[in-house]
């Protein structure tokens, strides 16, 4: 196995208490302390993750803006620099290979990240044929995201004083010790949050500012175990977990990242094919009654009043097991009843389960 050693990697194995590989020779914490107990900070003050096991990818060229028109699926016509887009790569055949977020930092000049390192393979291959120079930089910088209502205020005190004053959704370019970071206001958790893109050299040096600033507002680091069941509890979709079997957007009731009349991006003709028949499955949450097991392989087809759970954790906001699933268009209703693939039964409930109205990502507080 390629081992991958960065300056941020290095520095959080030393302070986490177990680390999880995600990819061959990538690793993330899972957890610093108790994970129920960096959920419950991040909830009530604020959480310090670290986000650099995502793939992340420079688009340069005057072809760019062309490029992205056929490898996603959302028009950025309208994409200001200093503004980000939430989308989805699909393959050819309209399912959903990864959703992830393009970055517009110039008129002919984006980043792209995504949470699986091999999806640098289809993007560069997909740019053969474009004027266009993708460059993989998940190794040159660091993701670290915090998270929570504490955190615009914990920012402002570990860049003394730089005001924090960003749109949901956009990004700027901020000054940390003389270089060069990046401040997004975007997240995983269902919280007001933000992530910073900065060089990998200095990540580290970033993330102990950032916790010292947050030292006395309840702030806890926190590992993947609690980034997995804030983003279950706010409804957000994991790669290996929703998208590990072929599912269209319209199944993942993501429809809305799909812009049919603004351009031709690959797999548009399969997914117009698509949308002629009705869609027999549909994401929804799940409310396990006991001990549930994980569908390894989701069916194309669910029977009425049948199910298929991709994702699943306890709750400690809610003091119960919460899950993702797969159910058959006609049980997409909360409170509908259904039955998993192990025996067990479970309730639909409406996603998200936590901030239903999605208001506080909204919302700089």
């Amino acid at each position: 196995m390629v081992r991958v050693t960065t300056t941020l990697g290095r520095f959080l194995r030393m302070r986490c208490a177990a680390t999880l590989m995600v990819a061959p020779g990538v690793s993330t914490p899972r957890y610093f302390s108790d994970p129920q107990q960096e959920h419950l900070a991040t909830r009530r003050a604020a959480g310090l993750a670290d986000f650099s096991f995502m793939c992340g990818v420079e688009i340069t060229g005057p072809a760019s803006t062309a490029f992205l028109r056929i490898l996603q699926t959302r028009a950025l016509d309208g994409l200001l620099p200093g503004r980000v887009a939430y989308t989805l790569l699909l393959r050819d055949d309209g399912t959903v290979l990864n959703d992830a977020t393009v970055w517009r930092l110039g008129n002919e000049h984006f980043w792209l990240f995504t949470g699986r390192r091999g999806d640098f393979a289809h993007i560069a291959r997909s740019a053969r044929e474009s004027e266009v120079t993708v460059t993989d930089i998940s190794l040159r910088h660091a993701v670290i995201a915090l998270q929570g209502s504490a955190s615009k205020r914990i920012i402002e005190r570990g860049f003394a004083g730089q005001q924090v004053a960003l749109p949901y959704y956009g990004f700027s370019r901020f000054d940390f010790a003389g270089v060069d970071c990046w401040l997004a206001r975007i997240g995983y958790s269902g919280e007001t949050g933000y992530e910073f893109v900065i060089a990998d050299a200095a990540a580290d040096a970033l993330w102990h500012t950032l916790y010292s600033a947050g030292d006395d507002s309840g702030l806890l680091e926190c590992g993947f175990d609690a980034i997995n069941s804030l983003r279950i509890e706010a409804g957000h979709l994991l790669f290996t977990c929703e998208l590990a079997a072929p599912v269209t957007p319209m199944e993942l009731g993501l429809a809305r990242l799909v812009d049919f009349h603004a351009h031709d991006f690959r797999g548009a003709p399969a997914l117009r094919a698509r949308r002629r028949w009705p869609q027999q499955r549909r994401l929804a949450g799940l409310l396990p009654e006991n001990h549930a097991v994980l569908t390894t392989r989701l069916p194309e087809h669910l029977a009425p009043g049948t199910g298929a759970l991709t994702s699943v954790c306890w709750s400690p906001v809610f003091e119960r097991k919460l899950g993702i699933g797969f159910v058959n268009a006609d049980d997409a209703y909360p409170g509908s009843a259904v039955m998993l693939a192990d025996g067990t039964r479970a309730h639909v409930a409406r996603l998200p389960f936590y901030d239903p109205g999605r208001f506080l990502p909204r919302h700089a507080r």
